[in-house]
């Protein structure tokens, strides 16, 4: 049964041209990972920081296809452009917030921010037990992260696809980042 919470999120962020999967485990959350990628025509997919289980399960899948997969820790001479030349690229928020539609996403690494922000799409998986209410409760866990990594922390806000309006307030989606983005929502335990 889909929470209050999740309603709350999916509702939000396809507000905002958004796609929100639902799946019980990360095999599910891989399937959904394949589906995608799939009916992005695509033969090569970028990885984020994401949990061993899930790099695993998507890898062997890919392999399974003879999809290319870019995958942490990235070879920096290659960067951007091995990243954009990705048709997919797969992220974990550390977090979402329900009331804006929104995934979080924390990292120390500049280079995994790409995998969110440079492939046509996008897609973010988070865990249900790591949904917020509101903004206000995203404070104290950004301010703890903050604090352990003042040198090199980055928090990336992600409400759907990359969006941008001209003077005449025509709204282009995907013009400076992915043009579709999905959300994978994961049920049950971490």
């Amino acid at each position: 049964m889909v929470s209050s919470l999740v309603h709350r999120f999916k509702e939000k962020y396809e507000s905002l041209a958004g796609h929100v999967h639902f799946v019980d485990d990360l095999s599910g959350a891989a399937e959904v990972v394949m589906m995608v990628l799939n009916e992005a025509v695509g033969d090569r997919l970028a990885l984020g920081e994401l949990p061993a289980l899930l790099t695993g399960s998507i890898e062997e899948r890919c392999r399974e296809r003879g999809i290319e997969v870019l995958k942490p820790p990235y070879d920096n001479s290659h960067l951007p452009q091995s990243v954009d030349d990705s048709h997919v690229g797969v992220t974990h928020a550390a977090f979402a917030i329900a009331e804006a539609g929104s995934l979080i996403e924390l990292t120390t690494n500049d280079a995994t921010r790409l995998v969110s922000s440079l492939p046509r799409v996008h897609v973010g998986i988070v865990f249900e037990a790591d949904l917020r209410e509101t903004l206000k409760e995203a404070g104290p866990p950004l301010r703890t992260f903050f604090e352990k990594n003042p040198e090199n922390a980055t928090a990336t806000f992600i409400s759907g696809p990359s969006r941008t309006a001209d003077i005449e307030m025509r709204l282009t989606l995907g013009v400076h980042g992915p043009e579709v983005a999905h959300t994978v929502i994961v049920g049950g335990s971490k």
